[in-house]
């Protein structure tokens, strides 16, 4: 009896090592460290003060980009899995699907480079409207800026969460959708009305998943746009690698971790309120 019990607690204790390792540890010594300075005896707030002296505008920007991008990541997925799910055109369905997740497979760092070509002054993307006649390639500025940095973003991260609502949409009842249909509603009028709000709680978990790894990204502030105001992500990593001060680098990581609670609290808010309907 008791080797039997001792069974589940063998197999479970090399992922609880690896998340108390990993995760765990490197969390509380952050937060230590964030709350101590060389002179404080006792826990301090100087980290913060130091913070917000000089990253308040970073924290702002941060805020704003990651969450523009993320209203922008939802409207293209819920785009796009809208026109799998209720278009007609098998060869544009089948096109759609072979590209949209192309972006699933490239890593933050190798896009950032792609956008770093395609979006600069004399980049892909002006050489082609350029080609075009829409614009002229010598009086155009590039979007080497927050723009930039959107455009990534979108680009990356919309392919996921149009992957879970696209899953989502595909296992409704088509019986609701036909009869729509049938009445006359047009397409757009039966993804917002109809088909939307029986897959808003994938389309919320894949924006919050979204939300939280577009807050973690270092490589595409870093090669997008090189001025002020930037991400705190690069913050953090000039606080550590120029002056090696973890205190202020970790007080940023709280910050961000706050910005991440307001995100799970607005999922765990909306989980509770779906379970208490009828």
């Amino acid at each position: 009896m008791r080797s039997s019990r001792l069974v589940p607690v063998l197999l479970v204790l090399p992922a609880l090592a690896t998340v108390l390792t990993l995760f765990v540890y490197p969390l509380g010594l952050s937060v230590v460290s964030a709350f101590a300075t060389k002179d404080a005896v006792g826990p301090t707030l100087a980290n913060f003060a130091k913070t917000f002296e000089l990253y308040t505008d970073d924290i702002v920007f941060t805020f704003v980009i990651v969450g523009v991008s993320t209203a922008l990541i939802g409207a293209a997925a819920a785009a796009i899995a809208g026109y799998l799910t209720l278009g007609e055109n098998p060869r544009a369905i089948a096109a759609l699907k072979w590209l949209y997740r192309w972006p699933l497979f490239i890593p933050f760092i190798v896009a950032a480079q792609c956008m770093r070509t395609f979006l600069a002054k004399n980049g892909l993307m002006n050489n082609a409207l350029d080609a075009l006649g829409v614009i002229d390639v010598t009086n155009a500025s590039g979007l080497l800026d927050w723009r930039g940095i959107i455009v990534t973003f979108v680009w990356k991260q919309t392919p996921f969460v149009a992957l879970l609502i696209a899953g989502a949409m595909a296992a409704l009842d088509r019986g609701m959708i036909e009869a729509a249909r049938n009445l006359g509603a047009s397409r757009l009028r039966i993804l917002v009305e109809i088909v939307l709000p029986q897959v808003s709680g994938a389309l919320v978990v894949g924006l919050i998943l979204s939300f939280v790894t577009m807050l973690s990204v270092l490589s595409v502030p870093v090669m997008i746009s090189g001025g002020a105001p930037t991400m705190i992500t690069v913050d953090m990593a000039f606080r550590i690698n120029s002056y090696g001060d973890y205190g202020v680098a970790n007080a940023l990581g709280l910050i961000s971790y706050a910005m991440t609670g307001v995100a799970a609290w607005v999922y765990l808010r909306r989980g509770v309120a779906a379970g208490s309907e009828p």
